[in-house]
């Protein structure tokens, strides 16, 4: 049975395309979240609101913090989904029995 630091590594390089190409820069652009860790996407949100809340700000600047701050939102929803399917679900009445994966 692989290691859940192997599972998670094939799972990653499943799921993360390699980018390269003009197609790379567009994709980037368009979701600056896309391969970024909970950490940092929830740091960038956070970033993005308090410069929301600048009474300085155009329009067209307002506009686009907002897209990027629901980008990183986005970004950490998706990655606690896919930590909460990731829990392994043990049952103490019945220490012998295998986990299993957490299914709502």
């Amino acid at each position: 049975m692989p290691k859940a630091s192997e599972t998670n590594r094939s799972r990653s390089r499943q799921t993360s395309p390699k980018r390269d190409g003009p197609e790379a820069v567009t994709n980037a652009a368009a979701d600056p979240a896309a391969d970024l860790i909970y950490g940092e996407a929830r740091a960038a949100l956070e970033l993005c609101l308090a410069q929301l809340q600048a009474s300085d700000l155009d329009v067209e600047t307002m506009a686009d913090l907002y897209r990027r701050a629901l980008a990183y939102a986005d970004r950490c929803e998706q990655l606690l989904n896919q930590v909460e399917q990731d829990v392994m679900q043990w049952d103490p009445e019945q220490p012998g029995a295998t986990p299993h994966s957490y299914a709502p």
